[in-house]
């Protein structure tokens, strides 16, 4: 599961979408400038070059943030956005913390489901699948900003093929009376917090820096891995690759496990830089349901892959 937002802000950051003002002038490079440090400048296409020194903790809502929101280049996404007022870094944390609202009420629900009836957790499983490579897909080509109901309705749709597809793991692999923290589970939900915040902390010291260049390499590598996705997944389906496709649980599916999760983690940078440019060129702020829905799937699909990884290593 790869993340059709990947180059959206960009795109729309330089061209600009309906009520936005031209963006001809629009940042050139990866910034340098971090989430709470003042801006710098701007250079290539690319984006804010991180979440910075003093993270989310460090500034309370509905305080002003120190590089956020301050005046733009003339361009970019050109202010307000045709009347509305511009979105701020909280906007972007409470729609994030929305949307994974619904997707985890949602997924508890698919869990018992699919603990209660195997059968109702293929269902669900399924349903989840197909709607949300869909409406991926649909993402992908849209032109216009993701809206709230379209977010919701995504994150319900993941919410239901994670919640099935964990159980199936944890009752695959599991035994009963398992600790909590040897759960396939819990660990995987761990591991995705760990790497999340190493991203976060690579990200914020400039130590990774998002250029265009950066983007344009893990663009078309991710773009790769969902067509080798595709095929595995009908390999798995039809002729008997189940349950983890071409490599199984060898070292050749492994090193895929390995190569995958490696790639949804650079994708987390990029996903800060979408924020950080959004912010720093006075984006609408209704695009913060993009943004938020863009970090999230990138977020869900980091755990899948690590979950896929303890799978593999937990197989003889």
């Amino acid at each position: 599961m790869s993340n059709p937002i990947l180059g959206r802000v960009e795109k729309d950051a330089q061209s600009g979408y309906a009520g936005f003002r031209d963006s001809s002038a629009a940042p050139q490079q990866g910034y340098q400038t971090g989430y709470g440090q003042a801006p710098q400048g701007y250079q290539q296409p690319g984006h804010p070059q991180g979440y910075g020194q003093q993270g989310y903790g460090q500034q309370g809502y509905g305080q002003p943030q120190p590089g956020f929101g301050q005046p733009g280049p003339v361009g970019g996404f050109g202010g307000d956005g045709g009347g509305g007022r511009s979105l701020t870094l909280d906007d972007v944390l409470m729609r994030t913390g929305a949307l994974f609202g619904v997707l985890l009420v949602v997924a508890a629900g698919a869990w018992t489901a699919s603990a209660i009836s195997p059968a109702l957790g293929g269902l669900a499983l399924l349903v989840g699948l197909v709607a949300t490579l869909g409406m991926g897909i649909f993402l992908a080509f849209r032109r216009k900003p993701v809206g709230v109901v379209l977010a919701v309705v995504y994150a319900a749709f993941e919410g239901l093929f994670v919640g099935a597809i964990s159980q199936s793991y944890g009752a695959a692999f599991d035994p009963p009376g398992t600790p909590i923290f040897e759960s396939i589970v819990v660990q995987a939900v761990l591991a995705t917090l760990c790497v999340f915040g190493a991203m976060l902390l690579l990200y914020s010291t400039g130590i990774i820096k998002v250029t265009q260049k950066f983007r344009a390499i893990v663009g078309m590598m991710t773009l790769g891995y969902f067509v080798f996705a595709l095929i595995n997944l009908g390999y798995a389906l039809f002729f008997g690759g189940a349950p983890f496709g071409i490599g199984g649980s060898g070292l050749l599916g492994i090193g895929i496990s390995l190569f995958a999760t490696g790639l949804a983690a650079v994708n987390l940078a990029i996903d800060f830089d979408n924020i950080s440019l959004a912010i720093r060129t006075q984006a609408p702020v209704n695009y913060g349901w993009t943004l938020a829905l863009g970090l999230v799937i990138t977020v869900v699909w980091l755990y899948l892959e690590l979950l896929r990884l303890l799978a593999r290593l937990r197989s003889d």
